[in-house]
């Protein structure tokens, strides 16, 4: 893996290509602090692995539905839900709120 500042990439963007093209990944520092990593791109990548990880994210965001996550995915939501457990995350989210209702209900 090569790092690259900024600098870099305004001045030799080629150098950056040179090595996403021969199966390198790259980082782009801007005074030391990580912006930019450039990942070699191939069609699993593009069909599996970007859907999966953006809906990965959206969900654990809470930005998407788990259906809406699943379906970005490709995947079912049971699928998905496995893979989100085996993350270690959550499938089911529940506020304080929400869980003292549901625990007042229970002891009725």
């Amino acid at each position: 893996m090569k790092t690259f500042t900024l600098h870099d990439l305004q001045t030799r963007p080629a150098d950056l290509i040179h090595h996403a093209q021969s199966g390198e990944i790259s980082l782009v520092t801007n005074q030391g602090k990580l912006v930019l990593m450039a990942v070699p791109c191939d069609v699993d990548l593009i069909d599996v692995c970007i859907p999966t990880a953006l809906a990965t994210g959206l969900f654990h965001q809470e930005k998407i539905s788990l259906g809406r996550a699943a379906q970005l995915a490709g995947m079912s939501r049971s699928q998905f839900a496995e893979h989100l457990a085996s993350l270690d995350i959550p499938v089911i989210r529940t506020n304080a709120k929400e869980l003292a209702n549901d625990l007042a209900l229970f002891e009725q």
